[in-house]
């Protein structure tokens, strides 16, 4: 496979993990990956927020709170290599995304396939007597609807996007819990590099008056929807058994053992949570680190689990005809490359430089590749040495500096704990005073 190296050298970039933090820095410049100026930020100011910016951004300002911002290595996604940022506190997904992608990319890495991007707005109308007579006039008046939706926002049609089409749903009553019919209308909404919510918000309130007229309802609500269905992202690796291998464990076991946690995940909504969450460690991390919209993601995503009425894992692994393991995962990925803070944060600024800028269907198929990778190396953990084992090193390097501990010492009071009968905030201070 030959593998395009987006102008980045990666050599430079070997045992990235290794490196200490400035080292880290300078390999980032020596790839060709950051700057000499952006290399000085890093190193000595950070990418905290100013606060003449930040007090614009939200209402009573009165400082910035800090995540980690780490790189993950190793994934080639569409025969590109890339670098992928994620900002986190949690220990361990960087360290988990990497290993996966390593193995991945050994054997090809991520496929991706990502659907026309349309946003999804929504009209939501009450008192409408007759329900199909109004869905009837809706219909008819296509044309004219989607004219006037895009006359609410002329700047997007300009620059090729705007409202596509339209559709109608009932949603009808239920006496029991006392709600009564409602009728919706759905504009799908192409708000090309944006994500795009002030666009359709703009959209579903320029149109609501006309709906109103062709209905005899009233409009109650006027908003997108998080619920992203015309925007997916899907994204397949496949594995040879035998780079599965691992300590006492064959690749052929690790394989089938992967698969039937799989099969878990889709039928017990208790593991399914926690198999999703972990999927969704790594999309979050990258979606922060992007300066987009996390909650929103995280809405239409566990939406998108429950869509057969059951909340079900949303990856699958199953077995090919060669033995292969083979790894699915599709997302419903409302993001953009422009608008809110991506264009003024310092940090999402550095997280789209670092991606080689990618346009928003690049940006989902980095997004749901690494929720693929995390999701891979934490089933691949739970059913070979079980999630502990990678938790406990950086579990206790946490510990070292909740107890005081600086620099060497950090990795020094680590080892210690590891060896010690209790690994805990106590056990860490008093290696360090004995230190």
């Amino acid at each position: 496979m030959r593998r395009r190296r987006n102008q980045m050298d990666t050599n430079k970039l070997s045992k990235f993990y290794k490196k200490t933090h400035a080292e880290k820095i300078s390999a980032l410049k020596e790839a060709g990956v950051i700057s000499l100026e952006e290399a000085t930020v890093l190193t000595e100011d950070g990418l905290d927020l100013d606060p003449s910016v930040g007090e614009h951004m939200i209402e009573n300002y009165i400082g910035n709170y800090s995540l980690p911002l780490g790189i993950s290595t190793n994934f080639v996604i569409d025969d590109n290599e890339v670098l992928v940022p994620m900002a986190i506190e949690e220990p361990s997904v960087i360290a988990a995304a990497s290993f996966a992608a390593k193995i991945i990319g050994s054997a090809g890495g991520f496929t991706t396939a990502v659907s026309d991007r349309l946003m999804i707005g929504q009209v939501t109308l009450k008192n409408v007597k007759d329900m199909e007579q109004a869905a009837q006039n809706i219909k008819a008046a296509e044309h004219n609807i989607l004219e006037r939706a895009n006359e609410a926002h002329p700047s997007i049609v300009k620059r090729g996007g705007g409202a596509k089409a339209l559709e109608t749903r009932i949603l009808e009553a239920d006496p029991e819990e006392n709600i009564p019919a409602f009728l919706v209308v759905h504009l799908h909404i192409d708000t090309q590099e944006a994500m795009g919510a002030n666009i359709v918000n703009t959209m579903m309130e320029g149109i609501a008056p006309y709906i109103e007229e062709l209905t005899g309802g009233k409009a109650l609500l006027r908003i997108l929807s998080n619920y992203a269905t015309e925007c997916l992202a899907t994204a397949t690796c496949t594995i040879p058994a035998h780079k599965l291998k691992t300590g006492d464990y064959t690749g052929e076991a690790v394989r089938d053992r992967i698969i039937e946690a799989s099969q878990v995940a889709l039928a017990d909504p208790y593991r399914a949570v926690t198999h999703n969450k972990g999927i969704m460690n790594g999309v979050d991390a990258v979606v922060v680190a992007s300066g987009n919209d996390w909650r929103a993601i995280e809405a239409g995503v566990h939406a998108y689990a429950a869509r057969s009425g059951q909340y079900r894992a949303l990856s699958k692994w199953q077995k090919n005809d060669q033995g292969d393991l083979v790894g699915t995962l599709t997302l419903p990925l409302a993001i953009g490359t422009v608008g809110g803070s991506i264009s003024i944060h310092p940090g999402a600024k550095l997280a789209h430089k670092l991606m080689m800028y990618p346009d928003a269907k690049r940006l989902e198929s980095i997004l749901v590749s690494v929720g693929l990778a995390q999701n891979f190396g934490a089933v691949r953990a739970l059913v070979t040495d079980g999630i502990q084992k990678g938790h406990m090193g950086l579990h206790a390097r946490s510990l070292a500096i909740s107890a005081g501990a600086k620099g060497e010492h950090v990795e020094l009071i680590a080892e210690q704990l590891k060896k010690a009968p209790h690994m805990n905030l106590q056990t860490a201070k008093e290696l360090l005073n004995n230190l």
